[in-house]
């Protein structure tokens, strides 16, 4: 029997300062390439967000199909955080209705680290695969196609026995991540993609996993087993060959223009950051991109910057965070304020426009303090401020702490308000509501400051840049919204 699977992405909406904004479901794009490569399934990609259909539309298209197994979750947060996994578990519910005798699996972000939670408040979902999950999929795959069912031994797999939930082993790393196949782009409308409203053809990329500084405020804990929450720690990269093999599929044969090289910190490695650029210019290939990066790294590859703008970057992003050493440390950041002032120089000279992230709401947070990080913000002056309010990612220390203190109950969560642009946890000085208003204040201030968008609409940047700009000061009030109202935005 050859195994039907359907990756399927439900509609949903995106975040409140990011306009129209969807990308290829990352996870979907990698697993399916996998499991194909592997002769294991075949494969079918249904992205409602892109292709903009409704929920009981998308089940009637899911009932016609007919697969013998449905996936569900992401494995990025740049759209939704974890507000996302509300549609994915009303599809799942959904989608089983259907079809009672669909196997449906899920993985990626919170399901990782809450698997067996997932499994026990969700009947619908059958099986959760924690952390990287190729291989783990692939196998599930295989035992589904020759009707095995000792899904116990499978590692990395969250199932049920008896009515209880079990787990496989732990799966261990993938240490070379060349071994994957290129995404499997060719499954998606390719041609629909858009990032802030303006850049098209989109696409966000991840080319390495791990990150070495452990912020303790990360999304990236809920991707991992919680048996084996070190792995966060374990950084691995696909060599730069392979990322710009990847790009010249995009660029040639999609169309793609615009990309955000996705995770964390793409410029932790300084030679694979060079290797990637001079490969690129070398191919001739012209996608302009955007980096994400963390204070420290951007320091260390301060002459490799013009490298990077000639390769086709416009926009730097990195964490501001909070506003002095001492808070830096208290996160685990890894970086300093000397370290943050200098970032902003470096991309500003050479014409690169600045994304600056600030966090509110750690228990300590008073509204003098969360003034002063505004003020730290205004002071630093990066060209787009992205607000965040602290939301507990599962597996992190920051997770276990607002479980202890009772500000988070799984049964209780409102999960569309869990974007990380709404507060969804008190501090001990501050309510939900108090934390609300001076994040809509901190964004009123920095965004009216006289000259900013003067600034910023007769500098030297990429066009793209200025766009995004325009699309962010569109989604201030919506974003306020949000804050403070508590409208929805995904």
């Amino acid at each position: 029997m050859v195994v039907k699977i359907l990756f399927v992405t439900p509609q949903l909406g995106s975040w409140a300062t990011h306009g129209h904004h969807v990308a290829p479901n990352q996870m979907h794009a990698q697993w399916a390439a996998y499991v194909r490569e592997h002769g294991a399934a075949e494969v079918e990609v249904l992205d409602c967000k892109v292709l903009s259909i409704p929920f009981e539309h998308m089940l009637e298209i899911v009932k016609d199909k007919n697969p013998d197994v449905v996936v569900l979750g992401d494995i990025l947060h740049s759209y939704g955080g974890f507000a996302v996994q509300k549609y994915f578990n009303e599809a799942a519910a959904g989608i089983k209705k259907k079809l009672p005798s669909v196997k449906i699996v899920v993985g990626g972000l919170w399901y990782s680290s809450l698997s067996t939670e997932t499994l026990e408040q969700n009947p619908a979902i059958d099986f959760v695969v924690m952390g990287e999950g190729e291989i783990t999929f692939c196998e599930l795959a295989e035992a589904l196609q020759k009707g095995q069912a000792r899904f116990e031994d499978i590692p990395g797999l969250a199932s049920r026995k008896d009515g209880k939930v079990v787990w496989g082993p732990v799966r261990e790393l993938i240490e070379d991540l060349d071994i994957l196949p290129l995404p499997a782009y060719d499954l998606f409308p390719m041609d629909k993609y858009v990032g802030h409203t303006y850049w098209k053809p989109f696409v966000e990329v991840v080319t390495s996993r791990g990150c070495t500084h452990g912020c303790a405020f990360c999304y990236e804990w809920s991707e991992h087993d919680p048996r084996a929450i070190k792995n966060f720690n374990r950084w691995r990269a696909k060599s730069a060959k392979r990322v710009v093999d990847e790009v010249e599929l995009l660029e040639k044969k999609f169309g793609t223009k615009v990309m955000v090289i996705q995770e964390d910190n793409f410029n932790i490695n300084g030679r694979r950051v060079r290797e990637f650029c001079e490969e690129k210019i070398k191919r001739g290939l012209s996608m302009k991109w955007v980096s994400l990066g963390c204070a420290s790294d951007w320091v260390r590859l301060e002459q490799d910057v013009p490298l990077m703008k000639k390769a086709g970057m416009f926009m730097g992003v990195f964490g501001i965070e909070v506003a002095n050493d001492d808070e830096l440390r208290r996160l685990d950041k890894g970086i300093t304020v000397g370290q943050i002032y200098k970032t902003i120089n470096i991309l500003r000279k050479n014409d690169i426009a600045i994304v600056g992230d600030i966090m509110i709401g750690f228990d300590y947070d008073t509204e003098e303090i969360v003034k002063e990080r505004f003020a730290f913000a205004e002071k630093v002056d990066p060209d787009v401020m992205w607000v965040g309010y602290l939301t507990p990612p599962p597996g992190s220390p920051l997770w276990r702490d607002a479980v202890r203190r009772g500000w988070v109950e799984l049964n209780k969560m409102d999960m569309l308000k869990w974007d990380f642009l709404h507060p969804v946890v008190p501090t001990e000085h501050l309510s939900i509501e108090d934390l609300g208003r001076l994040g809509a204040w901190g964004m009123r201030e920095f965004y009216a400051r006289p000259g900013r968008m003067q600034r910023i609409f007769g500098s030297h940047f990429d066009e793209l840049a200025k766009l995004c700009f325009k699309d962010v000061m569109a989604g201030v009030g919506k974003w306020e919204a949000g804050a403070v109202k508590g409208e929805k935005h995904i």
